[in-house]
């Protein structure tokens, strides 16, 4: 990679990630690919080159490649899990209509192509224990059915035209940066931010709802990680199981409490979110993920909370 496009730039990953990008790529060579109405800001507007790029417009994103000769595209363009349910049409839209235009620009210019599925590929008769890197995916949400479908579309240009296409399926992420967006795992952010705030949290997801997360920093490190690994070592691509922590609310509150012993947690659950919550594994299994591209994640529920609590202090001063 030398030239990268990140599409949705100015999202709740896409942001992180192009800073993380620019820091080891440089600024100039990393493009923040955004939609009108959403530019760029600060220190992400400032620190390197942006261009509009709307997913569901291939010529747009064509013109931004041959521009910058972009060689690598993270294609970060989707709807969140719950936003995703009241706007199916427009999850369609951009999730898959807009990851066809970035694998048809990434076939005529030789991009690399970077395109994330998700735990919500999985479904209820998924295996939740320790979900296997390849078994049934049957989602019953929109979100879901778009990730699975970005998976075998992604595999099918790799098959069929040779575009080195790669992807993990991520956990819930969890960050201290960007702020929450309409997910299902988005409470095990706002616990934070209730916690440094001095304020109860009112859980919507149920008691003894496991779910696989995600601290940012590993995540950032896994996109980049596997889109740097060697092709030889890839049986998997599309898409990579990756793991690091699963836990249910009782435990995610313990863990604050250790350093914030006032904190208090009530529940109020959402119907809509515990129904996605309940489809989704409790725990995957990355074995694949090691083996073929050393995936080997830095935080633990523990650590992460101890980071996020000293980072959130600071930022909300």
């Amino acid at each position: 990679m030398k030239h990268i496009l990140v599409i949705g730039a100015t999202g709740q990953i896409g942001s992180e990630l192009t800073m993380e990008l620019r820091k080891r790529y440089g600024n100039s060579n990393v493009v923040a690919g955004y939609i009108s109405g959403a530019e760029p800001q600060g220190e992400l507007k400032e620190s390197g080159p942006s261009a509009i790029v709307d997913v569901t417009n291939g010529a747009m994103i064509e013109a931004v490649v041959k521009e910058y000769q972009i060689d690598a595209i993270y294609n970060l363009a989707a709807l969140l899990s719950v936003v995703a349910e009241s706007k199916p049409m427009l999850a369609w839209k951009i999730g898959i209509d807009g990851l066809w235009n970035v694998l048809e620009v990434a076939r005529e210019h030789q991009c690399a192509v970077f395109t994330p599925s998700s735990i919500g590929s999985f479904g209820e008769s998924t295996p939740h224990v320790q979900t296997p890197q390849d078994t049934i995916q049957r989602p019953r949400t929109m979100y879901g059915i778009s990730k699975v479908t970005t998976e075998l579309l992604s595999d099918y240009y790799y098959n069929k035209y040779g575009v080195d296409t790669r992807s993990v399926r991520f956990p819930g992420i969890i960050s201290n940066v960007t702020p929450p967006g309409g997910g299902t795992t988005d409470y095990a952010v706002d616990i934070y931010y209730s916690a440094v705030k001095g304020e109860k949290f009112v859980c919507p997801i149920a008691k003894g709802t496991f779910m696989d997360m995600m601290y940012m920093p590993d995540a950032l490190n896994g996109a980049i990680s596997l889109m740097e690994a060697d092709p030889s070592r890839l049986v998997h691509r599309n898409a990579f199981n990756i793991a690091s922590m699963s836990f249910d609310p009782e435990m995610i509150c313990k863990a604050i409490q250790i350093h914030v012993p006032s904190f208090e947690m009530t529940y109020e659950v959402d119907p809509l979110k515990q129904r996605i919550a309940n489809s989704w594994p409790d725990s995957l299994d990355d074995t694949c993920a090691r083996e073929e591209w050393d995936w080997n994640p830095a935080f633990n529920l523990n650590t992460m909370t101890v980071d996020m609590l000293e980072k959130l202090s600071a930022k909300l001063k």
